[in-house]
């Protein structure tokens, strides 16, 4: 397993749409533990193929709440249902945070890493995470839908005095 690159802000491939898996084979399992690990390294709390460089449709969420890792393979939305102002940031855009709207409840149909269909009903964090990262593989980032005038940059090294 090995901590893959996070592409950033500016770099190309965070637009382009990302194409379906045929198969989730050794490979495809390989990637998301490789994403699993970058993600928690970097402390995030989602991440998409497309950030990591790979236009798959993957994505890992850990809301870091005791339940397990959401390890997905070409998940999408099929329901979504309520609204709910959020603040976001991305591991891509280091720093940065904005407010969006956001379902409040999605229904995601997915593969699971063994390739078996599941189906998730999320609310609130949740729900939220996935819309994020399943905006990742259509090419769309968080800025492009934050309210405007709510993005904030936050320097890390404020952080670190506290």
């Amino acid at each position: 397993m090995a901590i893959r690159e996070i592409r950033l802000s500016g770099d190309e491939i965070l637009r382009k749409t990302a194409r379906e898996v045929e198969k989730v084979d050794d490979r495809i399992k390989e990637l998301l533990q490789d994403m699993l690990e970058t993600m928690h390294k970097y402390n995030g709390v989602g991440l998409a193929g497309p950030q990591v460089g790979i236009l798959k449709r993957v994505i890992v969420i850990d809301l870091y709440d005791g339940n397990k890792p959401l390890l997905l393979v070409n998940p999408k939305i099929v329901k979504a249902k309520g609204e709910q102002e959020v603040e976001e940031g991305c591991l891509s855009f280091p720093n940065q945070y904005a407010k969006l709207i956001r379902p409040k409840e999605v229904t995601v149909e997915a593969l699971d890493r063994s390739g078996k269909k599941i189906v998730i009903k999320a609310k609130d964090l949740l729900a939220q995470a996935l819309s994020h990262e399943i905006d990742h593989l259509n090419g769309v980032l968080f800025v492009d839908n934050m309210i405007p005038g709510t993005l904030e940059y936050v320097d890390s090294k404020d952080d670190e005095e506290l």
